[in-house]
């Protein structure tokens, strides 16, 4: 466990790509602060997160924008590169290094399937607005919906089978269950009819989300007022006109 507490770096009022690194941290039981999240009386707001950026701070490689995780003089970005960072530290991978280069692997398309998330909303231009890019939103969404849900969630289907269906890499939870959790979350949560068209085909990985929602420090997490809900700001958004136009109701 670390001596002081790690302070992550993200965005206040979404859960957003920050919500991977919390989930291990909290899975974890690891004293973390929420920098953007305190009062700036505290050091904390958007202002913390600014410091970093644009060359206000002496930190070595500065991170492109956030999420980072500050711990003593290190400062790491992107979501991945904290993750793998972070889990060999609390137990969140296996120890032998094919299992967490198949870990990385496997959060590295995590990343590639919230990008393609997040253009389903703005195919254009994340500097406009969704009501600006609607009508190639719509098709954006249809071939995601067609094509890729199905794409990304049939292969973790299959690791999780050729893994013996509980856990995507090694014997018991790692941080890519946890990231797997959140994904499917955020698909339920964005695209639930959608969703619900690939129910019997993807047992495994509904499964193991269901498993991750009731491990103790995940479910506490769920329960209090530090998981934000998902929203219209975020990747996941809830935008009926992207779901499937077929199917049942949500």
């Amino acid at each position: 466990m670390p001596a002081k507490p790690y302070e992550l770096y993200y965005w206040p009022s979404i859960q957003g790509r920050g919500e991977f690194v919390r989930l291990l941290l909290e899975d974890a039981g690891a004293p973390y602060l929420d920098m953007a999240r305190l009062p700036a009386s505290k050091g904390g707001g958007v202002a913390a997160i600014m410091r970093f950026l644009g060359g206000g701070a002496r930190v070595g490689l500065e991170p492109f924008g956030p999420p980072f995780l500050r711990h003593g003089q290190l400062v790491i970005a992107q979501t991945a590169s904290i993750l793998a960072w972070l889990a060999p530290r609390h137990g969140a991978v296996p120890r032998g290094e094919t299992s967490r280069l198949r870990a990385h692997q496997l959060q590295l398309t995590i990343t590639d399937l919230l990008a393609e998330v997040h253009d389903t909303h703005h195919p254009i231009a994340g500097s406009l607005y969704y009501e600006d890019q609607k009508p190639q939103a719509k098709l954006c969404a249809a071939h995601f919906r067609d094509e890729r849900i199905p794409k990304y969630l049939d292969y973790f289907e299959r690791v999780l089978e050729a893994n013996g269906g509980r856990f995507l890499v090694g014997r018991q939870n790692s941080y890519v269950d946890l990231s797997a959790f959140q994904v499917v979350e955020g698909l339920r949560y964005a695209f639930p009819r959608a969703l619900r068209r690939h129910t019997r085909k993807l047992t495994r990985l509904f499964a193991l989300a269901d498993r991750v929602a009731e491990r103790p420090g995940i479910a506490a997490y769920l329960a209090s007022e530090r998981r934000l809900p998902f929203s219209e700001d975020g990747i996941f958004r809830q935008y009926p006109e992207l779901d499937s136009p077929t199917g049942p109701k949500a």
